[in-house]
């Protein structure tokens, strides 16, 4: 599908850390797809506050607007946290190929459905299991999609503030920092410079009674 996706682009463009490929409110005009860097999909609260919702990374597209609707805005805003590069698809190209290319239209619809069924996990974490509750499960997100093995359980493979963390969950910095600090005291986590090693990843399940959803649905990206 990436291949597909490439061969309507019209153009590819660098990025710089803190750039913003688009705001909210802006009408959509293109859909981006991200060759190198990290891209964090977020929104502003209405009290000031961040909320984050995926990080996306190399290979992934990003289309935060339903197709077949012109008069949509986007709700969300997409920042760069790393420099990279993307391409960029007009809306109305992607549009038509959808239309052209029953089996491409299968494949994205897919791909579209199970970035809704990310979100709608993630929200049901945070209003269903409080705050220590959306902290575990941004953990394990993280886990399924930065996770790699190390010798005291799971490093993560991605450099994190606490406000960033805190950003994913829906709470401040000092909430977090008491949290995680809870966390270090029972050994369930430990920290290398801005970089979390889960040891118990089972704790974090059990404490949210884990449903066990599938690997590519409880993720952060």
């Amino acid at each position: 599908m990436i291949e597909q996706l490439l061969s309507i682009a019209t153009c590819k463009k660098e990025m710089k850390k803190d750039m913003f490929l688009f705001r909210e409110g802006e009408e959509p005009t293109h859909i981006f797809l991200l060759h190198s860097g990290k891209i964090r999909i977020g929104k502003i609260t209405p009290d000031g506050k961040e909320l984050s919702f995926r990080i996306c990374k190399a290979g992934d597209f990003i289309c935060e607007t339903p197709l077949f609707y012109p008069t949509a805005i986007y709700s969300v805003h997409a920042k760069a946290i790393e420099e990279g590069s993307y391409s960029m698809i007009p809306k109305r190209t992607l549009e038509q190929y959808v239309l052209d290319n029953p089996d491409f239209n299968q494949k994205f619809m897919r791909q579209l459905g199970i970035q809704h069924q990310k979100n709608q996990s993630m929200f049901r974490d945070l209003l269903l299991h409080g705050k220590k509750g959306a902290l575990y499960s941004t953990l394990i997100r993280l886990c399924n999609s930065y996770g790699i093995d190390h010798d005291d359980g799971i490093f993560l493979n991605i450099s994190l503030t606490n406000q960033e963390l805190a950003n994913f969950c829906g709470m401040s910095r000092e909430v977090v920092n008491r949290l995680l600090n809870e966390l270090k005291r029972q050994e369930i986590i430990t920290s290398e410079k801005s970089y979390i090693i889960i040891k118990d990843l089972e704790f974090l399940r059990n404490e949210i009674h884990c449903d066990d959803c599938p690997m590519e649905i409880c993720r952060i990206d």
